[in-house]
């Protein structure tokens, strides 16, 4: 039987951002067994408090005209301790520092530069814990000509090349439903942390580095990993560049269309349904095509290759929709997935909770929340085999940890608590 604990037991991690990005990190970390402490402003928390929608709590969270609890909340920061601190307060900088000196890994998401002016930059903390990991979260970086503008991720997804190519031809580009770049930054953000402690307590191995030869690695530290929102989701448009630098192609809008390979679209069924097909690779045309009865669109001049399939892409679409249109969506996945079609429906959020595919990986699961009663949300993703993480509270209460982290943590006791919060430092 796998243990719930997940890979990261142990890792002991602050969580300094706000919003998505950081938190986002935070979140995976948090799903495999890290030890995340968020630290949020007293009085006001983190700004995703306030993103709808919001559902009332129950009692007895219910009383005092507090509103509605942020379901962004309660998922986004679900496994986190919550401890509230003013940072901009010089007895919050020190407490800070005590903290960093006892964790592995410190999240930031504030605006370059506003760390260093609270006497907490990279030295600043590197002083007091030189095996610290710093992962720092910025619109545009911690450099460069646009590292002091602001840049939410809306932004980073319009200048990362993402935005441009996203949409029909003949309409607007279109932004993603959801904070696309700040999510991904936010993935990019956990993976960079994992791959510094490894570097810090991995292997003994010799590791070269630029003019230092093979150092001793066991005196390997702590370092600063800058990720901005917009170059994650740059990284993962991957030929671009390379095809506007060699060929002269700039990436335009094509719908649902794959622009380097067909067919791939969405197709209406006759129950009115939407479908999701791709066969972009040769040998599963032809085994689409045998599978829908069309075997002569293999030898078709139009669609032999994916070369001429691109070049008649519309007349491909047509034969394909026109096939999906007089059959429901059963019927044709019935006929096209035994047989090896790669098709699957359009679903919203209603069909993934009935869907028994989602409910036998536990991708979704069900948490007894105490401000919000019976809840379901998101599963662990992915899956791993002897340490699987758990989720074990959603979203916590605004300093609902004070107590528990500053004495685990600091050893202060219970006046020194109560001074600190009567004069607004936690």
């Amino acid at each position: 039987m796998p243990s719930a604990f997940g890979p990261l037991n142990g890792l002991k991690v602050l969580d300094l951002s706000i919003i998505v990005a950081g938190g986002t990190a935070s979140s995976l970390m948090a799903d495999f067994g890290a030890e995340v402490v968020k630290v949020e402003r007293p009085g006001s928390g983190d700004p995703l408090r306030n993103w709808g929608p919001f559902k009332s709590p129950q009692p007895p969270f219910d009383k005092g005209g507090t509103g509605g609890i942020s379901l962004w909340w309660k998922v986004h920061s679900r496994n986190k301790k919550s401890i509230t601190l003013d940072l901009a307060s010089s007895q919050g900088q020190e407490l800070l520092k005590r903290l960093a000196e006892k964790a592995d890994l410190l999240i930031e998401g504030f605006r370059p530069g506003a760390m260093e002016r609270w006497g907490l930059g990279p030295e600043d903390l590197h002083r007091v814990n030189a095996r610290l990991i710093m992962v720092r979260f910025s619109g545009f970086g911690q450099s460069g000509p646009y590292k002091d503008r602001p840049g939410f991720g809306t932004i980073a997804e319009c200048m990362s090349g993402y935005v441009a190519m996203t949409g029909f031809p003949d309409s607007p580009p279109v932004l993603p439903p959801v904070p696309l770049a700040d999510e991904v930054a936010g993935v990019f953000g956990a993976m960079a942390g994992m791959m510094a402690l490894y570097y810090r307590d991995g292997p003994r191995g010799d590791v070269p580095q630029p003019g230092q030869g093979s150092p001793d690695t066991s005196e390997r530290g702590g370092q600063v990993i800058d990720v901005s929102l917009f170059e994650p989701l740059f990284r993962l448009c991957i030929p671009h560049v390379t095809m506007y630098d060699l060929l002269g192609i700039s990436r335009e809008r094509v719908g649902n269309d794959f622009p380097d390979a067909a067919p791939r679209n969405l197709y209406r069924s006759g129950d009115g349904r939407w479908l999701g097909l791709s066969a972009t690779s040769q040998s599963t045309f032809e085994t689409l095509a045998r599978a829908m009865g069309l075997a002569g669109l293999i030898t078709d001049p139009r669609f032999k290759d994916n070369a001429a399939r691109l070049e008649n892409r519309e007349d491909l679409n047509q034969v394909l929709g026109g096939w999906l249109g007089q059959r429901s969506t059963e019927e044709a996945m019935d006929t096209l997935i035994p047989a090896g079609g790669v098709v699957g429906p359009v679903y919203d959020a209603a069909q993934i909770v009935d869907d028994p595919h989602y409910q036998a990986r536990e991708d979704i699961l069900n948490i007894d929340d105490p401000e919000l009663g019976p809840t379901r949300m998101v599963g662990i993703v992915p899956k791993f085999s002897g340490t699987p993480g758990a989720v074990e509270h959603a979203g916590p209460r605004l300093g609902e940890h004070n107590r528990q982290v500053y004495s685990e943590w600091l050893g202060l006791g219970e006046q020194q608590l109560k001074d600190m919060a009567s004069q607004g430092i936690i």
